[in-house]
């Protein structure tokens, strides 16, 4: 009995390396599998934005998030993926969610996957926690290539803490939030079609101009993003309307934007039809919201 165990325990040590190694093997294979599968993704996120019918991707998205959260359990530090994921729920917070916690959980969400690719940057991750100056300071470290992780961040950082104004904390983080979308701005103003442009236009107009609302600045904004993207991307119309129309109390204006959006040609920027789809379903809302805001 005593050789037999002896024998079982030298299996035992002969074949535990040969497990860990495979294990070890299998977790490294998916992880590549993962991230090589940034071309399909690609043509995948390519056919979903051309796609012109909002329930089939609003039915869809939930599932493609969990599977965007799964990806990135297996791949943790993959920029391409917390970006991605960025993105993603982001954009179904802003086109689906009603619930105001549950929106803010997904820019949350967002915004701290996003926060994830950026601090990949060493003078960033080091400076993130650190006095306003710093942090400033370490932006200046980010190229153009980094404009996409700045851009998510700050947009989806800005919009949770708009659903924050009860949390003075929250409110403390808005120039960080200012000077990472001055460093977009600097580094690259066509990304997404201008829309840090489109950004800092809501951003200047959601407020009245007796609570530090910049009307002229909010103007300027808008335009840039409407001259950057022809005129094709029908958000920033809906955006302007909601914001710009509304911060300087022009009902004919609020009227005629919203219109123009919903009176839109199909196919006017085909690699964006679900965007204005989306905006045009949501002009539609706004428009019988009017006596809402005027």
């Amino acid at each position: 009995m005593d050789m037999f165990r002896s024998v079982k325990f030298r299996l035992l040590v002969v074949f535990l390396p040969f497990f860990f190694i495979w294990g070890c093997t299998a977790a490294a294979r998916t992880k590549m599998m993962v991230d090589g599968m940034k071309p399909m993704m690609d043509k995948m996120k390519i056919a979903a934005n051309k796609n012109t019918d909002i329930e089939l991707l609003r039915d869809a998205m939930p599932a493609s998030l969990v599977q965007l959260d799964g990806f990135i359990e297996i791949s943790p530090d993959n920029p391409d993926l917390l970006l991605r994921a960025a993105e993603a729920n982001a954009g179904y917070a802003f086109a689906f969610v009603k619930d105001k916690n549950r929106k803010r959980m997904f820019f949350q969400k967002a915004r701290d996957y996003s926060l994830r690719a950026l601090k990949q940057n060493d003078t960033f991750r080091e400076a993130s926690d650190k006095s306003l100056d710093e942090f400033i300071g370490s932006l200046k470290s980010f190229e153009k290539e980094d404009v996409p992780a700045l851009f998510f961040a700050s947009s989806t950082w800005i919009q949770w803490i708009g659903l924050s104004l009860s949390d003075p904390e929250a409110l403390m983080d808005l120039p960080k939030v200012e000077a990472m979308m001055e460093r977009v701005l600097e580094l690259d103003d066509t990304f997404m079609y201008g829309s840090i442009h489109a950004g800092f236009g809501a951003y200047y107009a959601a407020r009245s101009v007796t609570l530090g609302g910049k009307p002229v600045k909010a103007k300027y904004h808008f335009d840039k993003a409407f001259e950057i993207s022809e005129s094709k991307y029908l958000v920033f119309y809906l955006l302007y309307a909601r914001y710009y129309a509304v911060q300087i109390q022009d009902r004919t204006l609020f009227v005629e934007t919203l219109n123009k959006v919903i009176s839109a040609p199909p196919n006017l920027l085909p690699e964006k039809n679900l965007a204005n789809e989306i905006a045009r379903r949501k002009a539609k809302e706004l428009l019988a919201e009017a006596d809402e805001y005027f």
